[in-house]
């Protein structure tokens, strides 16, 4: 988890747009109210609300209360992902929890997720900035095709690194991009800090799902919430699988058990081996790090305020980060 202290800047801030998201997910009907809730009880980062006040905090004009709806729809889309991540990869647990699919099946799971995200765009649509409802909805179509691409190459062996970064600056790094670019948007923050930001949330999300797709293979499963070595099973080709397929001595060999399907745990550990053993998992952190310090230098172009010191403790934290 990220450390408090990167967030001491917003934690009130914070508190309350958790408030606000318990608040706005309760409906009459129990089962919907119920699933939702219990995403929300799972837990998480928040990371996304966390960046868009952020953003917003680095200028003078910030006010949470216009902040607020942008907080909790960015929140919202990011929750109606999980749930229909866990509905595509048959997942049970999720940061040590039982998923909604696991207490109330994949029919809920789904309508749950477009609940949620119907809800976010009633909030959007409270905005009279079209830029805003333009840029999330630019992001949410480029979601659904990295996630379409991850389902179509699942298993694929023949993936490159083209692949892999088409995939997760889809997957992940535009929403967070989008929540700094948003939040700067909506306290009217100039044109010059809404690119810096813009580039520091895009560098910091590619450089979380590298360090995400890591943890996979090496985190402490309890740590982690739920069993390492999940990509391998899914048949998704990380970065560092992908090193290892092309640069082991035993590359043949992985290849041949990363394709395979099903899985038992030996073969997971067995393949996890070879990653580790290629130097597969010290490439990719290089390869992380390269985009923190990108997202670092982005914050250059913003004024020293404690805001951006958040922000920069973030990026720090993610090179870091062991879960």
């Amino acid at each position: 988890m990220i450390g408090l202290e990167c967030f001491s800047e917003i934690k009130k801030d914070l508190e309350q747009v958790e408030q606000e998201l318990y608040r706005f997910v309760q409906v009459e009907n129990p089962v919907l109210a119920e699933s939702s809730a219990h995403l929300l009880r799972a837990g998480g980062k928040r990371l996304r609300p966390a960046f868009a006040l952020l953003a917003g905090k680095t200028h003078f004009n910030y006010n949470l209360s216009s902040l607020m709806p942008l907080a909790v729809a960015l929140e919202m889309i990011h929750m109606a992902t999980l749930v229909h991540d866990d509905v595509i990869d048959v997942s049970t647990t999720r940061r040590g929890i039982p998923t909604v699919r696991a207490k109330w099946g994949d029919r809920v799971s789904l309508h749950t997720g477009y609940y949620l995200f119907a809800k976010s765009l009633i909030l959007i649509s409270g905005y009279d900035n079209r830029r805003i409802s333009e840029i999330l909805a630019e992001v949410s179509v480029q979601m659904c095709q990295g996630e379409i691409q991850q389902i179509a190459t699942a298993f694929d062996v023949s993936q490159n690194t083209k692949d892999y970064f088409y995939r997760i600056r889809r997957k992940t790094a535009l929403l967070i991009a989008a929540s700094c670019q948003l939040g700067a948007i909506v306290v009217g923050a100039p044109p010059a800090w809404e690119r810096a930001l813009t580039s520091y949330g895009y560098n910091l999300g590619m450089a979380f799902q590298i360090t995400d797709d890591i943890l996979d293979l090496i985190a402490d499963a309890a740590e982690l919430g739920k069993p390492i070595g999940g990509d391998l099973r899914q048949g998704i080709i990380t970065l560092p699988i992908i090193y290892a397929m092309k640069n082991s001595s035993r590359a043949q060999e992985l290849q041949t058990m990363v394709a395979m399907r099903p899985k038992s745990d030996a073969d997971i550990a067995n393949a996890i081996d070879i990653i580790k053993e290629s130097g597969a998992i010290d490439y990719a952190a290089r390869v992380a790090e390269a985009y923190v310090n990108k997202a670092k230098k982005a914050l250059s172009g913003l004024p020293a305020n404690p805001a951006r010191h958040s922000m920069q403790l973030i990026a720090e934290f993610i090179k870091v980060r062991n879960h």
